[in-house]
């Protein structure tokens, strides 16, 4: 017996959600699950999380997961790099032939770990390229991509044309010591590509939005987070204490790919925990 969904607010929309075989896409990917996306195009450079630390049921691949819990089909695996142009495109046609069309993009894949990389006179250029090509170019392209389809469909129902949803992060907004300058450039790349957006297309009724998550708890950030002075030390500069969850940021995103969401395009949304109001 499939179950229950916790609402129908995102009900058959065709979604495609990229790094979603671990942390926070995983967490979004579940989410519009148990909100009625369906298909879910789950993207990934591999099925299976990457890491089991904060995981719940890692066995298991995310859209597996998905068609265990709410039926057969609701979601499929495709297999893409998202910094190739014929992946993405290739991503969105797919979308499209499960689905008949494309109503959500979720450019979530991304990397981190650039802590060690040095300052910015201390980093090679070969650090920079790298984090730029993955976390701003990837999301360049299925914006690119996404965009093309929402021109080409009909109106959905809702009068709306498409979503997207860019994962940045608080450091797109602001800087980190001692060292995360590729990485706060990459993700304030993608707060301004958004916005961008959001000027460009928001006659055509295309929303698009960021998410800006603060320090969570995934298995990208496990090394950090198990290590307690460290942690520690980002709680104390944390107004609400402690670290969010994955699923924290996972329900932001189905509200702004949702009719709850009509007239927000072109908002960079943090979540963490009071971190950049200081």
């Amino acid at each position: 017996m499939a179950t229950p969904l916790h609402s129908t607010r995102l009900a058959s929309r065709v979604t495609i959600i990229t790094g979603s075989s671990s942390g926070l896409g995983r967490a979004i990917a579940l989410a519009f699950a148990a909100n009625g996306a369906s298909p879910i195009i789950c993207s990934d450079i591999r099925p299976d999380p990457r890491g089991t630390w904060g995981v719940a049921e890692a066995d298991v691949p995310t859209h597996e997961l998905i068609c265990q819990r709410y039926g057969e089909g609701k979601a499929v695996y495709v297999k893409a790099d998202v910094t190739v142009a014929q992946d993405m495109e290739m991503l969105v046609h797919r979308a499209v032939e499960e689905g008949g069309r494309l109503d959500v993009m979720i450019n979530n894949a991304g990397t981190g770990g650039t802590e060690s990389a040095g300052k910015i006179h201390e980093m090679a250029e070969e650090t920079w390229d790298f984090v730029m090509k993955i976390n701003a170019r990837s999301v360049f392209l299925g914006c690119k991509y996404a965009i093309a389809q929402f021109l080409s469909q009909h109106v959905h129902p809702s009068g709306h044309r498409g979503w997207i949803i860019n994962t940045a992060s608080m450091l797109g907004l602001v800087g980190l010591k001692p060292s995360a300058g590729a990485y706060c450039a990459s993700k304030g790349a993608v707060v301004l590509l958004t916005k961008q957006i959001a000027v460009e297309y928001g006659i055509d009724k295309i929303h698009c939005n960021a998410l800006c998550p603060g320090y969570l708890k995934t298995p990208m950030t496990a090394p950090i987070f198990e290590d307690k002075e460290v942690r520690d030390s980002i709680n104390a500069l944390t107004p609400w204490g402690e670290w969010g969850l994955a699923e924290d940021v996972a329900k932001c995103a189905v509200f702004l790919a949702s009719d709850d969401a009509a007239y927000v395009t072109g908002l960079p949304m943090t979540i963490d925990g009071g971190y950049t109001a200081q």
